[in-house]
């Protein structure tokens, strides 16, 4: 039997108690979930794809059918190279939905061989967003229970040099 292989994209700019979340009850269903981090170049992120990568590692370890990855242009294309056949993508509220519907569209529009997997963000994340997170931390709040602990402390680490300089 071949082996059920996800796509778990996105730009975890940083990864959340919410990401994690869905990761978690990814594993369950797929034989390997693979974390793509996206180099979105019309976004400007806080972390390099180096550190987000480092972070996603760090607290995926110990899930051995969990692997990190990153990838340029279409995830179509990104996906067919690793042979997964299910991009994976969370949902927090109907506000994402809208505008994830037209990505998986125009994905299965792409490639009629890869099918978009909803998942619900847990009960006690949907209200989590990288963006908040980040904005919260900028201006010195707590992002405790939001983010892992390493990340928290990157997050400080990052704002208070952006403090300084």
């Amino acid at each position: 039997m071949e082996e059920k292989i996800a796509v778990y994209p996105g730009s975890f700019d940083p990864i959340t108690y919410g990401h994690l979340d869905i990761i978690k009850r990814a594993i369950k269903i797929f034989d390997k979930v693979i974390v793509a981090v996206a180099h979105n170049y019309d976004k400007q992120s806080l972390f390099t794809p180096e550190e987000k990568i480092e972070m996603i590692q760090e607290e995926v370890k110990g899930y051995p059918t969990v692997s990190v990855d990153t990838f340029h242009g279409l995830l179509m294309e990104y996906m067919q190279k690793v042979k997964a056949t299910v991009a994976l993508r969370g949902l927090r509220a109907t506000s994402d939905f809208e505008y994830e519907y037209h990505m998986a569209a125009m994905n299965r529009s792409l490639s009629d061989d890869i099918d978009t997997l909803f998942m619900m963000t847990g009960k006690d994340y949907f209200f989590i967003s990288s963006r908040t997170i980040k904005e919260v931390a900028s201006l010195g709040g707590p992002v405790a229970g939001l983010v892992p602990e390493h990340v928290a402390r990157k997050l400080k680490q990052k704002f208070s040099q952006r403090h300084k300089g």
